[in-house]
């Protein structure tokens, strides 16, 4: 069972990663460092450093101020196209390693994958319906909500890993689901 939990948590840390590249990795971090819920397993133990968890709230704040911002938050999701999935590379690949022996390959493109889909979504569908629909108004509060749904997910997928893995599930189907729907009401119209 430890296994599973660990890709379990593995996916769900990326898929917060997707959201916010540094939540995950901060939070990773910290649980590596003063906690016995994650022991990473060397090169990922660098992420326990108190200079790379100083770095990471920087990171963070940077990220959180520019995201808030008309213009420069379109900006900052062209910046973290690569640097989100990225990160969920890394922390799948550090929170599957501290439990399991999954491949370093395929824990890294597992949490590219899963973190781009998730960045994807977010940067080239909701958000620029919700530019369109609110005309920027609603971006501040849907950017709060994204840092809040990454820290949650993140910190969940360590401590339950499984409930996280069927939210995501259900997530991902209901997104689909609401594409498929808009897909063909559109073709109707047509």
């Amino acid at each position: 069972m430890d296994a599973i939990s660990g890709i379990l948590s593995a996916f769900g840390l990326s898929a917060s990663a997707g959201l916010n590249a540094y939540i995950p990795l901060l939070v990773v971090a910290l649980l590596g460092r003063f906690t016995n819920l994650i022991t990473l397993a060397p090169p990922w133990d660098t992420l326990t450093n108190g200079w790379i968890i100083g770095l990471l709230v920087v990171l963070i704040l940077i990220e959180f101020f520019a995201d808030k911002v008309p213009a420069i938050n379109h900006i900052n999701d062209v910046i973290q196209t690569f640097i989100r999935p990225t990160a969920g590379a890394i922390i799948f690949a550090a929170s599957a390693k501290a439990i399991t022996d999954i491949h370093p390959v395929l824990a890294l493109a597992c949490g590219l994958l899963v973190a781009g889909t998730v960045h994807a979504v977010k940067s080239l569908a909701v958000r620029p319906a919700v530019s369109a629909t609110t005309g920027g108004a609603g971006n501040v509060p849907v950017s709060i909500a994204e840092d809040i749904i990454s820290t949650l997910l993140s910190i969940l997928s360590v401590v339950i890993p499984v409930l996280i893995a069927m939210i995501v599930i259900l997530f991902t189907s209901w997104v689909v689901w609401m594409l498929w729907r808009r897909a063909n009401q559109e073709r109707l119209r047509s």
